[in-house]
C-alpha cells in the first residue's frame, strides 16, 4: 500500500503522475517543443495532488526517470525529487527512462528499442526482448544502415521514441515497425515504482546523481 509521487523530466515532456499500490491516479503532462519544467514541475506536482485529494504528508515514496536524457531536464527533476525526499524523510526511486520508455510497447510481439535524441545522428538506445528483459546496455550509438542489424535479420522489432524518426529515414528494413514522437511519461512509472518500493530499492538520496550517459548534451 504505497502512495507515490512519480517524475519525469527527461525529454521535453514534463510530466507528474501519482500512484496508488502500483495504480495511477493522477496525471498531468505538457510536452510543448521547449523545456517547460523549470515553470510548470512544481505547479504540476501540487495539481495532482489537490486533484487526487492529497497532501504531500501522504506521500510515501518519490520516483523519478534518472536517464538518460536531457540535462537540464534530469537535473531539474532530480533536484525536485531529493529536495521532496529530504523534506519528507521518505524513500526516493529511481527508474531508467528507457525502461519507463519501452513499457508503452508492452502489449507489442517481439524485440523492442527505446531511443531518445541525442542531437545529429545519435541516439541513446537500449535493447529490449518481449517480456521487456533489457538484452544490451543502454548505449549512446551514431546511427547508420546497419544499426540494429543483428535483430533486424530475425524478427520484427519495435522503435519506439523521439529518435525514431531520423532512424527510419535511413533503414529499409520490413521487421522494422516504428512508434514515433513517443516520449517516457510518468503514467508508465507507477507500476515499474510500485515494485521497486515493495522491494525496498530506493537510492541514497545525498548521494544520487542521474545517469547523463555522456556529459556534453544540452537541452
Amino acid at each position: 500500500m504505497a502512495t507515490i509521487l512519480c517524475l519525469e523530466t527527461a525529454t521535453t515532456n514534463c510530466s507528474v503522475g501519482l500512484s496508488l499500490n502500483g495504480k495511477l491516479i493522477g496525471l498531468k503532462e505538457d510536452n510543448t517543443k521547449g523545456y517547460s519544467h523549470a515553470e510548470k514541475l512544481h505547479l504540476f506536482i501540487q495539481d495532482v495532488l489537490k486533484e487526487a485529494g492529497k497532501t504531500l504528508q501522504d506521500l510515501d515514496a518519490i520516483a523519478v526517470s534518472k536517464g538518460p536524457g536531457s540535462y537540464t531536464g534530469l537535473r531539474i527533476g532530480v533536484s525536485a525529487a531529493k529536495g521532496l525526499c529530504f523534506s519528507l524523510n521518505i524513500p526516493m526511486i529511481s527508474v531508467p527512462t528507457l525502461n519507463l520508455l519501452v513499457h508503452q510497447l508492452k502489449d507489442e510481439p517481439g524485440m523492442k528499442i527505446a531511443m531518445l535524441d541525442a542531437r545529429r545522428m545519435e541516439v541513446y538506445a537500449a535493447v529490449f526482448s518481449q517480456d521487456l528483459s533489457q538484452v544490451r546496455d543502454t548505449n549512446a550509438e551514431i546511427l547508420d544502415q546497419t544499426s540494429f542489424s543483428e535483430y533486424l535479420q530475425k524478427s520484427k522489432v519495435h522503435f519506439i521514441g523521439n529518435g525514431v524518426a531520423k532512424f527510419r529515414e535511413i533503414i529499409s528494413s520490413e521487421n522494422a515497425v516504428f512508434h514515433e514522437q513517443k516520449f517516457p511519461s510518468a503514467s508508465e512509472m507507477a507500476e515499474i515504482a510500485e515494485v521497486k518500493y515493495q522491494k525496498s530499492d530506493t537510492e541514497d538520496v545525498a548521494y544520487f546523481e542521474p545517469y547523463y550517459l555522456k556529459d556534453f548534451m544540452i537541452g
